[in-house]
């Protein structure tokens, strides 16, 4: 592979910076539970069974610093606190999320059996 492919793994490749995404395990359920359409955080709570208030916070935060989820201003109070995909969410909402998602279907026997 070549520098491009970053055939060492160091700190600045792009592929390890890609894959850190991956590192928080409700870091992608939340992306994909916005693929819906910019969501009230009350009802991402909903959506998303077994997060706590405390872990979704962290999630969105962590997201929002990579640029990945944004909330955008309101002119209403505190409760309207909605927040959606920027375009390079989508796009990894609906590239290597959505690819790893649907190999993940595929192989659902197969994993199931080494875990």
């Amino acid at each position: 592979m070549n520098e491009q492919g970053c055939e060492t793994f160091i700190s600045d490749c792009h592929v390890r910076s890609a894959v850190e995404l991956l590192n928080h395990t409700w870091d992608p359920v939340v992306v994909s539970a916005l693929r819906l359409g910019p969501t009230r955080r009350s009802v991402l709570l909903d959506r998303i069974a077994g997060v706590s208030d405390k872990v979704l916070t962290e999630s969105l935060r962590r997201l929002a610093a990579r640029g990945l989820v944004e909330r955008p201003p309101r002119e209403s109070g505190r409760d309207a606190a909605v927040y959606e995909l920027t375009p390079l969410g989508a796009s990894f909402a609906n590239g290597p999320l959505a690819h790893l998602a649907e190999w993940a279907a595929e192989n659902q026997v197969e994993l199931s059996a080494t875990s």
